[in-house]
């Protein structure tokens, strides 16, 4: 793995359509906006974005921590906009702090971290383990 510099910063983005409401996402009695899971996705991919570049073939980086505050309702045709930087590195463990923006405001805010992994290592450790049911 190449040397991940603090303050490494990742952007993703995602125009919220009908799927990405609370109220399609989980259950029809919550209202139309933006489900909160959907905006940790973005901001996870931020974060990953921030760090894709510093990967060495056959690595990824898997989330292991979110601690977020959805702070804005936002409503379908809108542009999320999540931002990510890296606020530590301590070996495989990754922090950053994430945001995320829609056409008007700040929507969320909080902290992330994720784990640089093997892809290999992970598929074998997977490959091994039974299916549920079994």
């Amino acid at each position: 793995m190449a040397e991940i510099p603090v303050g490494a910063k990742g952007v993703a983005t995602l125009r919220v359509r009908p799927e990405h409401l609370a109220n399609q996402f989980k259950d029809s009695i919550l209202p139309e906006v933006f489900a909160t899971p959907v905006m940790v996705l973005v901001m996870e991919n931020a974060a990953l974005n921030a760090v894709r570049p510093y990967l060495e073939p056959g690595q990824s980086v898997l989330g292991t921590l979110v601690n977020v505050r959805h702070l804005a309702a936002t409503p379908v045709g809108h542009m999320v906009e999540a931002e990510a930087v890296v606020t530590k590195v301590d070996g495989r463990r990754l922090e950053f702090t994430v945001t995320a923006r829609d056409e008007r405001e700040e929507i969320g805010r909080g902290t992330h971290e994720r784990m640089v992994v093997d892809r290999a290592r992970i598929e074998a450790k997977l490959a091994a383990k039974p299916a549920a049911g079994r």
